[in-house]
């Protein structure tokens, strides 16, 4: 098999699905093991990033997936029916929260927040962009949350590694805080 034929199998897998494909998925998927899918996946990347072209292959939660470029989502979304995700600046707080502090529990998200965030953190959970990591080892057992693949998919992010550093946020003010995360 070819590596155009390859290539082609893959966007085309690609194009269909609506989450993003572990490597080890692909290969299952194509009946096609190693080497010859990862130049497959290289060059369709490649391919993608040429001008002129309305999707990105990116590496996303684990997984690659055909993405729309940003400079073409003001016409994606007119034909989109779904309603976006929007997220109050509570919200978003508390998921930022989350992300750099995961696994926590309620109780130390609301420490760091001042407030009440139950309300809050069962939307991110109904939301899919927050799942239960377990239960902390403490008297009481209180629920841990941590952020899901889903919010990985959404922000964009390979893993959690490609989050901003807490001090590029901070910019000169004390490395370790950023006023608007309360961190």
């Amino acid at each position: 098999m070819d590596l155009a034929d390859i290539k082609a199998r893959l966007e085309a897998v690609l194009f269909s699905s609506d989450a993003p494909l572990r490597f080890e998925r692909l290969e299952q998927l194509l009946q096609i093991e190693g080497a010859p899918l990862r130049r497959a996946l290289q060059q369709l990347q490649q391919d993608c990033h040429q001008p002129g072209r309305g999707l990105l292959l990116q590496e996303v939660a684990g997984g690659f997936q055909l993405r729309t470029r940003p400079e073409y989502a003001p016409y994606v979304v007119r034909l989109s029916r779904s309603r976006a995700l929007r997220l109050s600046p509570a919200a978003l707080e508390t998921l930022a929260i989350i992300a750099y502090r995961q696994p926590i529990t309620r109780a130390e998200i609301e420490s760091l927040r001042g407030v009440d965030s139950g309300g809050i953190v069962r939307t991110l959970l109904e939301k899919q962009l927050v799942r239960l990591a377990g239960k902390k080892d403490v008297p009481g057992r209180p629920l841990l949350y941590a952020t899901s693949a889903r919010f990985l998919e959404l922000f964009g992010l390979k893993d959690l590694s490609d989050l901003p550093r807490l001090q590029e946020l901070a910019g000169d003010e004390d490395p370790g805080v950023h006023p608007q995360l309360d961190l």
